[in-house]
């Protein structure tokens, strides 16, 4: 009868030890998962929001600087220079859409970042700089009024998107600090866990020992 109990408890024994172990396991497998999901975040907040950031930048300094040329036309004496100016800020602004579209966009965002793009391909196209001003009848004030509205319809766009930048870099800030106390958890499990196992093992070892003692005397 002491052999069979003593073989109930090795067999209960042996099947705490299997879970643990499985336990263990998992928490490896979901360790991995947790480590890749923050390096994704990582990334994502680089490259989708560090990075785009700096796109609004720089497309705000041109965009301010077309701004200032509409605004300031009187004081020109090249318009065919200025026309030049205006229209290499236009390419520049469009390319760094091009690599604002190619990161990774929200609904929202791709709604305003569209509206972006179609103000500055058709609305502040300038083909004639006369349009503005001209010697004979000086600044054509309607035009240029028109030509603001676009322009701050365009940096509310980008007002917008740079908002969308802190709202979601703000998310994926909370989804990785969920992750990290994730780890914590299942870290406080597996130092539990060993402790078991070696308490685990220490009985069987104490039961082998005990039953040898008894087989011997």
């Amino acid at each position: 009868m002491p052999k069979n109990k003593n073989q109930n408890r090795k067999l209960k024994a042996a099947i705490v030890l299997t879970i643990l172990i499985a336990m263990i396991f998992g928490k490896n497998v979901l360790e991995r998962k947790n480590f890749n999901e923050l390096g994704d975040s990582f990334i994502s907040f680089y490259e989708d929001r560090l990075m785009v950031e700096s796109y609004i930048f720089s497309i705000s300094e041109k965009l301010f600087r077309i701004k200032l040329l509409v605004n300031h036309c009187e004081f020109e004496s090249d318009y065919s220079h200025v026309i030049d100016e205006i229209i290499g800020y236009e390419e520049d602004i469009l390319k760094l859409v091009v690599d604002f579209e190619n990161t990774k966009l929200t609904n929202v965002e791709a709604g305003f970042l569209n509206d972006f793009k179609g103000i500055i391909k058709d609305n502040l196209r300038i083909s004639d700089y006369a349009l503005l001003y001209s010697d004979e009848s000086g600044i054509n004030a309607s035009k240029v009024k028109e030509y603001n509205s676009y322009i701050e319809r365009a940096i509310t766009d980008l007002e917008k998107l740079s908002q969308i930048q802190l709202d979601e870099g703000k998310i994926l800030a909370m989804n990785s600090d969920k992750v990290v106390n994730r780890s914590k958890i299942w870290a406080q499990f597996e130092v539990a866990a060993l402790v078991i196992l070696l308490v685990i093992i220490y009985l069987l070892i104490y039961t082998s020992r005990n039953i040898r003692t008894g087989i011997v005397d």
